[in-house]
């Protein structure tokens, strides 16, 4: 006689879950479809196109699929200078970002927590700048950085910049760009693990005699530290690829050129389709690879 090793309602459990697998999989559906043909298909057709070749006696910007690897080290010598720029502009602002955000998500969230409408208040300006175009954010820092600009002025007026110099096309004006364009992006998760945050336990604190820089040490920003991860994040993984405020047309020039710039270019002005394709490839890999020693050197590997 063959004995269960199940009890009756455990029985009924399995059978209820093997009768609602189907169903679970077919409202997975959608979601597999989704990801294979906006996420997989891209990535597969840019790894493609990454390994091209030109046609022999070919028109300008003919290409064939071919298995070209020198594609890889021929972007990685000519634009090494642009790839390692962009990853150093996109550490200062976030670090310069996290230097704005980390206080003003501090003040929103636990200064101000007892003035629930002027938390609502500082909080939507945080926002505001999301209901203005990027673009055009952008181009009022180009005008205002101009030689003829209120900012040049001043500088020229004290010596710091020469006659006919501007603060536009420098790397200075490049990082501003990157912090300001996404200040909200650090200061958003930053609030929103803050204003969770238990006061009682700062209270603590100072009740065993901690100083306010201890407590804020030991307490508050341990406490912060995931909403500090994915702000970082956040903002570093944009930046990282960012095109716009390192163009010429905007705040940048050719000797602060990104790499999100170097890949417009060869797609949009040299038809260089597989280098900026093999660009494309090498940045989403330096990325995931730098976000994953972060992520594991701070301790919160769930965000991944």
């Amino acid at each position: 006689m063959a004995f269960s090793a199940f009890t009756p309602t455990e029985q009924k459990a399995d059978a209820s879950i093997q009768k609602r697998s189907p169903v679970a999989l077919l409202l997975l559906l959608p979601g597999v479809i989704f990801l294979v043909l906006f996420f997989v298909t891209p990535l597969l057709s840019l790894l493609l196109t990454s390994l091209q070749e030109p046609v022999p006696g070919g028109f300008f910007g003919e290409y064939r699929q071919a298995l070209r690897w020198e594609n890889y080290v021929f972007v990685v010598e000519t634009y090494g200078t642009q790839t390692l720029r962009s990853f150093g502009f996109a550490a200062l602002a976030s670090l310069f970002a996290l230097l704005i955000g980390f206080p003003l998500a501090y003040f929103i969230g636990i200064t101000l927590r007892r003035f629930p409408l002027l938390q609502a208040l500082c909080l939507v300006l945080v926002i505001a700048p999301f209901f203005i175009s990027f673009l055009l954010r952008t181009l009022a820092w180009k005008q205002i950085f101009a030689i003829e600009g209120p900012v040049a002025g001043f500088f020229s007026s004290i010596g710091v910049l020469g006659p006919g110099e501007s603060i536009t096309g420098t790397a200075f004006s490049v990082v501003f760009g990157l912090t300001y364009n996404f200040i909200p992006f650090m200061t958003l998760p930053i609030y929103a693990t803050l204003e969770r945050l238990d006061l009682r336990l700062v209270e603590a604190g100072g009740d065993l005699y901690a100083s306010p820089a201890t407590t804020f040490r030991t307490v508050t920003l341990p406490l912060a530290a995931p909403g500090v991860i994915s702000g970082t994040l956040l903002t570093f993984i944009p930046a990282s690829g960012d095109y716009i405020n390192a163009s010429r047309d905007f705040l940048g020039s050719t000797e602060t050129a990104m790499i999100g710039t170097v890949i417009e270019a060869n797609f949009l002005v040299l038809q260089n389709y597989p280098a900026a394709a093999s660009l494309s490839i090498i940045l989403m890999a330096v990325i995931l690879v730098l976000v994953s020693i972060y992520v594991k050197r701070s301790g919160t590997e769930d965000l991944l």
